[in-house]
């Protein structure tokens, strides 16, 4: 799996509570080929308009992303679906054989209507609009919630 993002988390707690989601996951997630998670950052454009930016910025995802990847893209106009059925959606995209799920994170203007078109899902954290570190660590941790809904782990029922 592959989370793509525009603009550069720094070092911090943001990268750090990220890289302990990433781990969990890759640790746990190996045996349910649900593992490696990686991260791709794209530079924010400096274009002067909003539409501009949106696709600069998406030319530099898909740039990042293998053509065969499955694309979820992360987007407040999307889908808020309970922890379990996300878990579903995973194992369903990696049983129908995908190589590569690609979870694409957009910058201050948010994604470009080409990457929704394109994605097979759009997922929203609910309806605020959240920085896009902080959607890397919530999408990390329901990726290591995932994993751990599908391998029976207690995690899930009290985390």
């Amino acid at each position: 799996m592959l989370i793509a993002a525009v603009g550069r988390l720094k070092a911090g707690p943001e990268r750090e509570l990220l890289a302990r989601y990433l781990d969990r996951a890759n640790a746990s997630g190996k045996l349910l080929a649900l593992a490696p998670v990686e991260v791709i950052e794209v530079p924010e454009s400096p274009a002067q308009t909003s539409a501009k930016r949106k696709s600069d910025e998406a030319k530099a995802l898909l740039a990042g992303i293998p053509s065969n990847a499955k694309l979820i893209a992360l987007d407040e106009r999307g889908k808020s679906i309970p922890s379990e059925d996300y878990a579903k959606k995973l194992a369903r995209i990696r049983d129908d054989g995908a190589a590569v799920t690609a979870f694409l994170i957009g910058g201050a203007d948010g994604l470009d209507e080409t990457l929704r078109k394109k994605a097979e899902f759009t997922l929203a954290f609910g309806a605020a609009t959240f920085p896009h570190q902080i959607v890397r660590i919530l999408l990390a941790e329901q990726i290591y919630r995932a994993v751990t809904i599908l391998s029976g782990h207690p995690y899930h029922r009290g985390g």
